[in-house]
């Protein structure tokens, strides 16, 4: 065989028929069902017992702790988890968040947001362990199978993904129609018992684990110190630094609008939570699945970072279609064109931004390194819709989508000027097989 030959790329085929494809799918139901009962879904039940705009959005902003996961990522890396270690690293952290995230949302059912403080205490818990699950997701995934084949495995996973929003999402806006919140939560913890059941049937992957150093502070700087040190290493502070500055404006069109500013949004526009459920979180995730195998192939066949620059233009530029619903207020046809072009746009996203963030990955620190990519990702317009509730009560919800698409300009400059320099470092094939 020739030793300068390319390494032949797997087909579409063979990326989405491989056995880790459909444990993907169950652990992407898994991350995806807790997150917006957080967010857009915690936004209906608050508004529902009479709490302001600006506190909607603080409130429903819990799922920001997913934005710092990679403060406790090192110790998925590094530590076996007591009373859990039968099941592996990977599925004994992720058993364990799956049934933190069961706890909390039960809490949060026999709470009610009557008591605001504790309420908040229990929806801050649900965003923790569903942070530490997607911490350990993130990291099965990367190690179960090679770089080729992230694009179809991100595929799977954001199809259960996605599934898991449509009943976090539509199915539990429309149940609210009909039942108390209380009994829709009830209903939202019995379901993770799905992936669950899925945990304790699924493949470990099989990595060297390095053994255990007995001193906490070796321990430390093992788990800790290294994988941030060692992603400035590899690339250099001046690249590094760039890249990271990349990574934290490219998404902020799209995080600015995951919190609790759009359900509130749809609801002053006119519409009832059983069309914006049935429409945004029912119709939407089928076309944004659509989205997400087609972003898939696309990344087998263009690469990941072509994909990703541009599928971040055009779902980036998407915001600025909820202007229409402000001029067409109640007309369900334009939210339906609205959203299946948010939806599709975003779901091809997907594909390309989780292979860019595993292709930096160093697989000696798989959890943290890519928990900390994946946090800064999400940590701008995650704080941008923290405040997003007092940015629209003091200019308006047409000024708020605009100030998201203008991240976008600084966005597609640095790219411009990465796209070299990653090419050659990350993205040759020749260069990754030698």
């Amino acid at each position: 065989m020739n030793a300068d030959a390319k390494p032949k790329k797997p087909s579409v085929w063979q990326s989405f028929s491989q056995p880790a494809a459909g444990t993907m799918f169950f652990f992407g139901f898994s991350s995806g069902l807790p997150f917006l009962l957080v967010a857009g879904t915690l936004a209906f039940w608050l508004k529902d017992n009479g709490i302001v705009l600006k506190d909607i959005t603080m409130i429903a902003s819990a799922g920001m702790l997913y934005a710092f996961k990679f403060v406790w990522a090192p110790l998925l890396d590094h530590w076996r988890l007591p009373g859990f270690q039968r099941l592996g690293r990977r599925r004994g952290w992720l058993l364990a968040a799956q049934l933190g995230v069961i706890a909390s949302l039960l809490l949060m059912a026999a709470i009610t947001p009557a008591q605001l403080g504790l309420f908040i205490a229990a929806t801050l818990g649900v965003a923790f362990f569903g942070a530490t699950q997607d911490i350990a997701v993130d990291a099965y995934r990367i190690e179960i199978a090679p770089v080729d084949a992230q694009g179809a495995l991100v595929a799977t996973y954001s199809l259960g993904y996605r599934i898991g929003l449509i009943v976090a999402g539509a199915f539990a806006a429309i149940m609210a129609d009909h039942i108390a919140w209380s009994l829709v939560y009830l209903i939202m913890a019995a379901a993770m018992l799905i992936p669950l059941a899925a945990n304790l049937v699924a493949s470990e992957p099989q990595v060297a684990i390095k053994p255990q150093h007995p001193r906490w502070r070796e321990a430390m700087v093992s788990a800790v110190a290294d994988p941030f040190a060692d992603f400035f290493r590899r690339f250099g502070w001046a690249l590094a630094l760039t890249v990271l500055a990349y990574i934290l404006l490219f998404k902020v069109p799209e995080q600015a609008t995951v919190g609790g500013i759009m359900s509130p949004f749809y609801i002053d526009q006119g519409f009832t939570k059983t069309q914006i459920g049935s429409i945004t979180k029912l119709w939407g995730v089928w076309v944004g699945i659509v989205g997400v195998f087609c972003g898939g192939a696309m990344v087998t066949k263009l690469g990941a970072w072509k994909s990703l620059g541009i599928m971040m233009l055009v779902c980036g530029s998407c915001n600025l279609l909820y202007l229409l619903l402000m001029v067409h207020k109640g007309d369900l046809w334009v939210l339906t064109a609205v959203i299946s072009a948010e939806n599709f746009t975003l779901g091809m996203l997907g594909p390309p931004t989780v292979a860019f963030l595993s292709a930096l990955v160093n697989p000696k620190h798989t959890a943290t390194q890519y928990a900390l990519l994946s946090s800064l990702v999400n940590l701008p317009g995650k704080v941008l819709g923290f405040f997003a509730g007092g940015i629209v009560m003091a200019t308006g919800y047409g000024m708020y989508f605009i100030i998201t698409v203008l991240a976008l300009v600084p966005a597609a400059l640095l790219y411009v000027w990465l796209t070299p320099k990653l090419r050659a470092r990350v993205f040759d094939p020749a260069a990754q097989a030698g």
